[in-house]
């Protein structure tokens, strides 16, 4: 059963980077690209926890949580701060 997981990781890896060249080719944004490439990545981290979990495997899952963890706070953030600084503003109705 264990090379059926390990395997199906290698696989949820490919497929990760096959789908993160798609997503920046539609969208022309890294951030994404890598977004959905951690997602497979920790996909691909927790199929391999399933099988002889070792301490290598849960540093290095729990580092790709953490990572991606990180990224989303950084998008949000990034996020947050293109629409408050420049851009358009709403026009109020008074006006």
């Amino acid at each position: 059963m264990n090379a059926w997981l390990q395997a199906g990781a290698v696989l949820i890896t490919g497929l990760g980077l096959v789908a993160a060249a798609a997503a920046w080719r539609l969208t022309h944004s890294v951030r994404a690209a890598l977004a959905v490439l951690l997602d497979f990545l920790t996909a691909a981290g927790l199929l391999r926890l399933a099988g002889e979990p070792s301490w290598d495997s849960i540093i290095l899952a729990a580092a790709v949580i953490a990572l991606r963890k990180l990224l989303g706070a950084s998008l949000h953030l990034s996020s947050a701060n293109r629409t408050t600084s420049g851009g358009a503003r709403p026009i109020s109705p008074g006006r």
